[in-house]
This record gives C-alpha cells, sequence and structure tokens, in this order.
C-alpha cells in the first residue's frame, strides 16, 4: 500500500508522520487487499476567525473507487484520530457492499465496452471566468443511478456528477439537507414546450431533478 502524506501551512514532522503512518495503517489494516493507494492531506488555518483550525483529509484508492473522509477539530492529532474511524467505517461499508453484490449472483453480460478516454478536452484550451480559481478533469465512466448513489455516499461531498448508463447522458446526484435524502438534476432536451424563464428556477433552467430514496 502506497502513503502519501502532504501538508498545507505545517511541518510534517517525524513524529507526525509516524502517528499518521500508525493510525491509517490500523484503520486500513483489513482491507489491504482493497487499497492501493492513501492520500493523507493535513492542514491549519492561518485564519484566526476559522474554528476548528486543524483538518485531516484521507483520500483512498481502492480498485477503481475513490474513497474519502475528512475531519477538522482545535488538535491536529484528534483530527487524524477521528478521519481513521471514518475512513475505517467507509472501507467497511464499501467491503459489504461489494460482498452483497457479489452474493446476489447475478449474471451482467457487457453488451458493449466502452473505452474511458484519458482527456476530455483534447488539444483544446478552455477558457475559463476569472473567478474560476481550480479546474479539474476526469474520466467518467458510466454508470447507473444506483452505482453513483454509492459513489456520492463513499466520497463524503455534496454532490457526484457522472455519466448515466441508461440515458448516455452527464448527471449530478446530491444530497438534500434541507429535505432529506437526494435528488437527482438530469439535463431537459431543447424544443420540449417548456418555458425556461421561470423567475430563476435554476433546476428548470438547467435540466430536470428527480428526487431519490437511499436504502
Amino acid at each position: 500500500m502506497k502513503l502519501v502524506i502532504q501538508g498545507k501551512n505545517i511541518e510534517i514532522t517525524d513524529s507526525i508522520h509516524e502517528y499518521v503512518n500508525e493510525k491509517i495503517e490500523k484503520a486500513v489494516s483489513h482491507f489491504q487487499q482493497l487499497t492501493t493507494e492513501v492520500d493523507v492531506h493535513l492542514s491549519v488555518a492561518r485564519n484566526p476567525r476559522i474554528n476548528p483550525k486543524q483538518t485531516a483529509e484521507v483520500t483512498i484508492y481502492a480498485n477503481g473507487t475513490v474513497i474519502r473522509a475528512q475531519e477538522s477539530s482545535e488538535n491536529l492529532y484528534a483530527s487524524i484520530d477521528l478521519v481513521a474511524d471514518k475512513i475505517a467505517r467507509q472501507l467497511r461499508k464499501y467491503k459489504e457492499k461489494r460482498h452483497s453484490k457479489v452474493n446476489k449472483a447475478k449474471t451482467i453480460e457487457l453488451i458493449e465496452s466502452q473505452t474511458v478516454v484519458e482527456s476530455l478536452i483534447g488539444d483544446r484550451q478552455p477558457e475559463l471566468p476569472s473567478e474560476v480559481v481550480r479546474t479539474k478533469y476526469f474520466a467518467m465512466t458510466p454508470m447507473t443511478v444506483e452505482e453513483a448513489l454509492e459513489q456520492l455516499q463513499l466520497i463524503d461531498h455534496d454532490f457526484y456528477m457522472f455519466s448515466n448508463s441508461v440515458t448516455s447522458e452527464i448527471n449530478v446526484i446530491y444530497k438534500r439537507y434541507h429535505h432529506g435524502g437526494y435528488g437527482l438534476i438530469q439535463p431537459r432536451p431543447n424544443g420540449n414546450g417548456h418555458d425556461n424563464g421561470n423567475n430563476g428556477k435554476v433546476a428548470n433552467s438547467i435540466g430536470q431533478t428527480t428526487d431519490i430514496q437511499s436504502n
């Protein structure tokens, strides 16, 4: 297993390195066969108004799946403890779901394999507004809504963009904090007879939304 430790506004001392190595190795000890690389990012906020200030973020690459956890507190070592426990729970959840799928013994026939394009933009150079400070590119492996929901739960983010294997469209699945559950944003074809100038309702201007229930 490859372990990479990085720091922002903090020096990674030998004691911090040893502590991270001990806690993370213990957290993933039962999942060594699934884990290929672990990235740990430690940061300290310089702004005194930010509380808690010490953050530990762990990203694990497990057989093509990304599992992520983040915790913050006023003490860096406490943040490392919290994130180690959280990533262990995420890995256990991921392993249980994989085991459940295998036990279902369903035969899936792959009708057509699709090659993942390494670069989504080719030789083009995108022009972005000056307010955009960070850009990410990644290949989208086609997946179902259920698979996208599982991935969202594993990476601990608010939303997840994916290529829908059923419709071949780009969808976004997101957490609904105020009403609970999850939502799905899908593109709506042009010329469908709906008025998109509806007082700034974003969901109708860029697509349609669907509520999703999680088991």
